[in-house]
């Protein structure tokens, strides 16, 4: 049984901020780039990191005997203590400024936002919106908001009541494997304890998924990528994002791309060509 949420307690928690400050290092970037299936090069101070190395610094640290069962961090602290067992990325925004580069010290800001309470097909959902503003010795390099999405453990995994429509034919696609190698080094990278992206045993005999989920951030990652190349190595001036369903290890998977009139729309798809996440990228 879930503990009933009080949203007013909750919600004490929009306005609270705090900062953290980490280094660009060559290393970093070497092994995000390998995680984003891109030439590792041997990066020198003053490269530019890829777009969302963001997600890797200054990650909140916690001694074992502060984690939960789930392998985050106890509930409180900077986040508000949100009772519902899951816990996933829902979606966000980000605006990008200028890239972070080797060398960088660089300094992020973060703001809870917004504390809403919703009902969907698998009861109640909380989201949590944070704001983010990353600093690099330019300025701000990246304004963000993140929506976290917290919800009830049900019987069964979370999904869609009905078949999603098709998606429409990508003018630019890129396929890859979702290895749980590839999985275990992007928890590595940003220091994310979450078992659903490395225990198999937890994430499918307690949380009830049919196998190790893919980080929801590792995919926008490599949408935001995709985006780029396409458009000459330039990062999109915005780029929004959500969440349509879990991608699980195993099989393939890819990341598809359509121009539009301002931009471009970009998806990842299973190995069935259903969407798992959706973004827009405006230049």
């Amino acid at each position: 049984m879930t503990e009933k949420l009080d949203i007013d307690h909750l919600r004490q928690w929009i306005g609270r901020s705090t900062e953290a400050t980490d280094i660009v290092t060559a290393q970093l970037v070497m092994g995000l780039r390998a995680t984003l299936f891109q030439d590792v090069g041997e990066p020198r101070k003053g490269d530019a990191a890829p777009f969302t190395v963001h997600w890797c610094l200054a990650q909140p640290v916690f001694p074992m005997s502060m984690l939960g069962p789930d392998g985050h961090p106890t509930r409180g602290g900077f986040l508000p203590p949100v009772p519902l067992p899951r816990r996933m990325w829902a979606g966000g925004e980000i605006e990008f400024l200028q890239p972070l580069r080797v060398g960088d010290e660089s300094t992020r800001t973060s703001r809870i936002a917004d504390v809403q309470v919703k009902s969907g097909s698998t009861g109640t959902l909380c989201f949590v919106s944070v704001e983010h503003s990353i600093s690099s010795p330019r300025g701000t390099a990246i304004r963000e908001r993140q929506d976290i999405v917290y919800r009830e453990m049900t019987s069964s995994a979370p999904g869609s009541a009905k078949a999603p429509p098709p998606p429409p034919k990508a003018q630019h696609r890129e396929t890859h494997i979702s290895d749980p190698v590839l999985l275990f080094r992007y928890s590595a990278l940003t220091f994310n304890g979450h078992r659903i992206h490395y225990d198999r045993d937890y994430v499918t005999k307690v949380e009830g998924y049919p196998g190790l989920i893919f980080h929801g951030p590792l995919q926008a990652a490599l949408i935001i990528e995709m985006a780029a190349k396409l458009h000459g190595g330039k990062a999109p001036k915005t780029f929004s994002y959500r969440g349509l369903q879990p991608l699980f290890e195993g099989s393939e998977f890819s990341v598809n791309a359509n121009e539009t009139a301002d931009g471009m729309e970009l998806w990842t798809a299973n190995a069935e060509g259903q969407p798992t996440m959706k973004g827009t990228a405006v230049w």
